[in-house]
C-alpha cells in the first residue's frame, strides 16, 4: 500500500427536505452568498426559492447569479467573479449538479483574488493560496464536486478544457436531498451513473499495488452503483435507491478510493478533450472511450482486470485474460443498456484523421504528458484509441 493524505472537509447534510437546511448550515461559513444556477429548472421546480427562504430565515444576505452551463465555462466564471465582488459576497452557494458547483468554486477563487488572472490560476501559472467558502444544494448524483478537490472549466476561446486539483476545491458544506432528481431526463441520470463508475474505475486500474480495504470500498460503491442505478432508470421516484447513487457519487469522487492505490484519471483527459471541442454530455464522453481505452491497456493489468470482472460483475471464468476481456464486454453492455454512447459516433460526433490528432494532442497536452498508469500513452496511443471509439 502505497503512502496517503486524506482530507475531507465537507459538512454534508442528507435527505428529504434537506434544502430547507440551508440557511443554518450556510451561516455558519458567511454572511453574504452569490447564489449560483443554472438555466431555471431550479427556478421552475421551486428549489431556489426554498433555498432563498431558508436563508433569508437564517439572517444569510444573497445576490442570483443565474446561467451555469453544463460544461462551465471561463467566461461565465469570470463574470460571477465580478458579481461577486461587486456585491460584496463572502461565500458562493451553487444550486444545480457539478456544472454548477465548478462555477460557484471558480468564482470563490476568482473572488478571493482579483488581482490575479482567473484562467492563469486553473493552469497553474499562479499560485492559489486562498479563497472563499463554497457549498452547495445537489440536484444530481454524478461529478462528485460536492466533496471533491476538484473542479473543471473551460475556455471557450481557445478550445481548452481544464480541471484543478487543490484542498480549497474542498466545499465547506454539501446540502443532499436525493428526492430532487426525481424530476431528472433519464440520459442525464444514466451519464451520472456512468460519471460515478469513472471516478471509481479511474483509481481501481493501477496494477501492483496492494490496497485490500480501499479495493473493498471500490468494488461495494460500483456494484451499488450499477444496481441502484438500474433501478433508479426504471424508477426515478424510488427514493431509496436514488440515496444509494447520490451517496456513491459523494464518495466515489471524495479521493477515499485512491487510499493507499492513488489514481490515473486518464479516461477523464480522452474524454475532456472530446466534450471541449463537441460539447457533448461529460459521461456520454467516458462511456464512449472507454472500452476502447480498457482494449488497448487491459494486458498490463490483466489481474487487476479479472479481478474487477469477479468480484463487480460476478463473472465465472478461472482464467484471468478470458476473465478481464469478458469484464470490459460486460461493462460495455451496461453503458448500452442505461443508453449511453459506447462510439464516439452514437454522439452524433464524426471527428476526421486530422480533428482525432487534435484531440489526441490536446489530451496529452500536445505530447507533453503520458498518459495511465498502466502503460504511458503518447499521443499517437491515444489517436489509436479514438480511432477504436469511432
Amino acid at each position: 500500500m502505497n503512502d496517503f493524505r486524506y482530507f475531507t472537509p465537507t459538512e454534508v447534510v442528507f435527505g428529504k427536505d434537506a434544502e430547507n437546511k440551508t440557511g443554518d448550515t450556510a451561516k455558519k461559513y458567511g454572511s453574504k452568498a452569490l447564489l449560483v444556477y443554472g438555466k431555471g429548472s431550479v427556478i421552475k421546480s421551486g428549489l431556489l426559492d426554498r433555498v432563498k427562504a431558508s436563508l433569508e430565515k437564517a439572517g444569510v444576505q444573497f445576490k442570483d447569479f443565474g446561467g451555469a452551463k453544463p460544461n462551465p465555462t471561463l467566461a461565465h466564471a469570470e463574470e460571477g467573479v465580478k458579481e461577486a465582488l461587486a456585491f460584496g459576497a463572502d461565500m458562493v452557494i451553487g444550486v444545480g449538479g457539478g456544472s454548477t458547483v465548478d462555477t460557484a468554486k471558480a468564482i470563490a477563487h476568482g473572488t478571493a483574488n482579483p488581482d490575479k488572472n482567473l484562467w492563469d490560476i486553473w493552469t497553474r501559472k499562479v499560485d492559489l493560496v486562498k479563497s472563499i467558502p463554497v457549498g452547495t444544494v445537489l440536484t444530481i448524483a454524478a461529478a462528485g464536486s460536492e466533496m471533491s478537490d476538484s473542479a473543471v472549466l473551460t475556455n471557450e476561446a481557445i478550445g481548452k478544457k481544464a480541471g484543478i486539483n487543490t484542498d480549497m476545491n474542498r466545499c465547506s458544506f454539501a446540502i443532499v436531498n436525493p428526492a430532487l432528481a426525481a424530476t431528472l431526463p433519464k440520459n442525464q441520470i444514466a451519464a451520472g451513473v456512468t460519471d460515478i463508475m469513472m471516478h471509481t474505475m479511474e483509481r481501481y486500474f493501477i496494477p501492483d499495488i496492494k490496497a485490500d480495504m480501499t479495493d473493498e470500498i471500490a468494488e461495494g460503491l460500483l456494484r451499488t452503483v450499477i444496481k441502484n442505478g438500474e433501478l433508479v432508470l426504471k424508477d426515478p421516484a424510488d427514493y431509496d435507491a436514488m440515496c444509494e447513487v447520490f451517496w456513491a457519487s459523494s464518495l466515489s469522487h471524495n479521493n477515499l478510493t485512491e487510499c493507499g492505490r492513488g489514481k490515473d484519471f486518464s479516461v477523464h483527459k480522452i474524454g475532456h478533450a472530446l466534450s471541449a471541442k463537441y460539447d457533448v454530455t461529460h459521461g456520454a464522453s467516458l462511456a464512449a472511450v472507454w472500452a476502447s481505452w480498457a482494449r488497448e491497456l487491459y494486458k498490463g493489468a490483466v489481474p487487476r482486470f479479472a479481478r474487477y470482472a469477479r468480484n463487480v460483475w460476478k463473472i465465472d471464468e478461472a482464467d484471468d485474460e478470458k476473465a478481464a476481456v469478458l469484464g470490459i464486454d460486460r461493462t460495455e453492455e451496461f453503458f448500452k443498456s442505461i443508453g449511453m454512447p459506447v462510439r464516439i459516433s452514437e454522439m452524433g460526433v464524426n471527428p476526421s484523421d486530422s480533428d482525432i490528432r487534435e484531440l489526441a494532442m490536446d489530451a496529452t497536452m500536445q505530447d507533453t504528458v503520458k498518459l495511465s498508469r498502466i502503460r504511458p500513452l503518447s499521443a499517437g496511443d491515444v489517436e489509436k484509441i479514438y480511432k477504436a471509439a469511432l
